[in-house]
């Protein structure tokens, strides 16, 4: 069976990995993809930028440092030099060996797993290249049923929906919007990714009725609990979104927690 973003009539709510079980492995790597797996996701949202010689690989940041044992921006070294890096050890010694994938491969693993991939579009230098080598990816049929790109860079999103037949594409949303029906429609988007605390029930409901996914953010457990020490308790909210099917994707950093907070909330 293809996969699929919506939770349709009767798929179940897709829980997704915020680049990957990033509470319990390092973010973006196989351990996290892998882990989010074991806890029940369904779905990653991975970060991707481009390297030197044009290889898309998964890392959230333009330069290797913070999580890996190199330094200097992604765009500067080739994809051959970036696997050589331990991107694990950072996290924790049982992690050492681990390495910056390239988006080809954690297709690969994703595809093993019968996982979707939200690949946010990190890439802020070479959008041109960037595009090149995504139409490769994506030729794979697949690959690009498991594959929705996001960016908070609607207009980005926009030129590769047009650049590429058949790929899905979500916008990222950190705010309220006046009519986001009109938003996802000025860029032609599959699905509207909205961090819970400007999560609207009435705006899902208009959303949903006009076929548009949501991926609802869900933090991780400690921002959700200081939420609640601040009077902001979202608990209703959800319990009416799952009630009603608005929600296709729930993401987080904590896979288990979110797994559990559905099951005491449904």
């Amino acid at each position: 069976m293809a996969f699929s973003f919506h939770i349709g009539e009767t798929g179940p709510l897709h829980l997704c990995g915020h680049r990957g079980n990033s509470i319990a492995a390092p973010e973006n790597t196989f351990a996290a993809l892998r882990s989010c797996h074991a806890e029940g996701g369904r779905s990653c949202e991975i970060d991707t930028v481009l390297t030197s010689d044009g290889e898309i690989i998964v890392l959230h940041d333009l330069s290797v440092d913070r999580t890996s044992d190199g330094t200097g921006p992604a765009r500067t070294l080739t994809a051959a030099e970036i696997a050589k890096l331990d991107a694990g050890s950072w996290f924790g010694p049982e992690f050492a060996g681990e390495r910056i994938p390239t988006l080809t491969d954690f297709l690969m693993l994703a595809r093993e797993l019968d996982m979707g991939l939200e690949i946010e579009v990190k890439e802020k230098v070479d959008l041109d290249g960037y595009i090149r080598e995504l139409k490769k990816i994506a030729a794979d049929p697949a690959n690009l049923e498991r594959m929705m790109m996001i960016s908070f860079d609607h207009a980005s999103l926009k030129r590769i929906k047009e650049e590429i037949p058949g790929i899905l594409t979500g916008g990222i949303a950190h705010e309220r919007y006046g009519d986001p029906l009109a938003v996802v429609k000025s860029a032609n988007l599959d699905e509207l990714c909205i961090d819970l605390a400007v999560f609207d029930l009435d705006d899902a409901r208009r959303l949903k009725a006009e076929g548009i996914a949501i991926r609802c953010h869900a933090y991780a457990p400690k921002k959700f609990e200081a939420a609640l020490r601040e009077g902001l308790d979202w608990t209703e909210t959800l319990k009416t979104a799952f009630a009603e099917r608005l929600i296709d994707t729930l993401s987080g950093d904590d896979v288990a927690w979110l797994r559990r907070f559905v099951e005491e909330n449904s």
